[in-house]
């Protein structure tokens, strides 16, 4: 199953996360399809925390992709209109 995830980056106690579509079976900071956005949750206020490329996004989920429970959230968050599934 193809999985919209988080794959950690950065350094200790300074977290960035990058949200990619990977293969479930792969480890979460290994193998990836395409990376679709980031996530900073220490990100200062004129930094940008949160991008997602909605156009991607809508495309894997269309091709039967899901979310894993934080990247929902962050999409939601975000306001992209994210497409449902039709495969």
């Amino acid at each position: 199953m193809v999985v919209i995830r988080l794959s950690r980056g950065g350094a200790k106690k300074r977290p960035f996360y990058t949200l990619v579509v990977a293969d479930s079976r792969d480890r979460r900071d290994g193998r990836f399809i395409e990376r679709i956005g980031y996530y900073n949750p220490v990100a200062s206020e004129n930094e940008e925390a949160l991008r997602i490329a909605a156009d991607r996004l809508n495309y894997w989920l269309q091709k039967g992709a899901q979310l894993s429970q934080t990247a929902a959230r962050l999409v939601r968050q975000a306001g992209v209109k994210a497409a449902p599934a039709t495969a």
